[in-house]
């Protein structure tokens, strides 16, 4: 199969993204316009016939001072990653990315590697020898995204460091996921387990309520936000990020992005954003007040999202990024309790992979990311 590579527009690639059951959100071509620090390219792959049969969307971000640039394919690019001719698809993207100036390319193959279900993830926290999940025998295994990953080394490919958690612009290696296909709702909500069935109840009981913002209610997205960003010591985005995010991704899809509010006697105690292509729906960020926690919003507004998913259609329900620890001393434990609750599985893709077109850049690169 012999393949070309160009650059094609805008309106071609949201079509062929369209025309897939799924692609991440990092890969339509509106999140260009959600990271204006970068600047963006729009390729396709075509078949002989000239048929569009693969996307990817490029950030390119200029080095200081001088005019090359790290090229980065975030949760992509979007192509058949088991075809076994692999090279002819990735090597006309090395030589086009080299010619538009960049010295060193990332991307995230969209490629799951394996699984654990919610009972070897909670076996294995309650072993006090296991620390980490990839300890824990996975309850599933993708034989083929070895086969990619070991296609991707002989090629020259580097992999990544693992991107923890994914905070910050490296995307996460270890996400959370709730299936949806093929499983009635009553299913899903008897996978929870008895905590968050118990919350859910007790939510439902004091009258907590979950309703659907608008642009409008940014600002008191915000508050929340930023109220959470002190309590768990991150940086919070500037409002200006949601609202441009808002702005980009609903005008490329109405059902791009959504906003979720819990509340309690008209005070609203959390609130969520909810990104959708397709079949996949992600919960992306989440905020929560101080005040009010006994009243479980969290667990009222996930499950609230988790049915409109369902309604929707999806067949699955992203939480986003874990951290692969085990131990109930570290700082991100919290974050994989919760999301465990769900029943879901956590899952590991093959993470990131960097292609160094220029060594010495590339590793001066290295050493300016180390230092920040």
């Amino acid at each position: 199969m012999s393949l070309t590579l160009r650059t094609i527009s805008r309106e071609q690639h949201l079509a062929y993204i369209q025309s897939l059951p799924s692609a991440s959100h990092c890969q339509v071509p509106a999140w260009a316009d959600v990271k204006t620090e970068w600047r963006s390219e729009n390729l396709g792959w075509f078949d002989r016939d000239g048929q569009i049969v693969g996307a990817g969307l490029v950030l390119y971000r200029q080095l200081p001072k001088i005019k090359r640039y790290l090229a980065y394919l975030p949760e992509g690019p979007v192509i058949n990653w088991y075809a076994p001719n692999l090279d002819d698809w990735l090597q006309p993207m090395l030589a086009h990315l080299k010619q538009q100036g960049a010295f060193s390319v990332k991307m995230g193959p969209p490629v799951v590697i394996r699984r654990w279900d919610s009972a070897a993830i909670k076996s294995g926290i309650q072993d006090p020898d296991v620390k980490r999940l990839r300890d824990v025998e996975a309850t599933h295994i993708e034989p083929r995204a070895f086969e990619v990953a070991d296609r991707l080394r002989k090629m020259g490919w580097q992999q990544g460091e693992d991107g923890g958690a994914g905070f910050g612009d490296v995307q996460p290696r270890y996400v959370f996921q709730v299936p949806l296909a093929n499983r009635s709702l009553e299913d899903v909500l008897k996978g929870f387990n008895q905590l968050w069935r118990r919350n859910i109840k007790k939510a439902d009981k004091a009258g907590v309520e979950v309703v659907q913002g608008s642009y409008e209610d940014l600002a008191e997205w915000q508050r929340l936000y930023e109220i959470t960003a002190v309590r768990d010591h991150f940086r919070p985005r500037p409002l200006s990020y949601f609202q441009r995010m808002w702005t980009v991704l609903n005008s490329e899809d109405p059902n791009r992005m959504r906003l979720y509010f819990a509340r309690h006697n008209g005070v609203n105690l959390s609130a969520a954003t909810m990104l959708v292509v397709g079949g996949h729906v992600w919960y992306s960020y989440g905020a929560s007040d101080n005040i009010g926690r006994e009243v479980r919003p969290s667990n009222a507004m996930q499950w609230r999202m988790l049915r409109d998913s369902y309604a929707m259609g999806a067949t699955v329900y992203d939480l986003r990024g874990i951290s692969d620890s085990l131990d109930e001393n570290d700082h991100l434990f919290g974050l994989i309790q919760f999301k465990v609750g769900t029943g879901g599985e956590a899952v590991e893709y093959v993470g990131e992979w960097d292609f160094p077109l220029n060594k010495l850049l590339h590793k001066a690169l290295d050493i300016y990311m180390s230092r920040r």
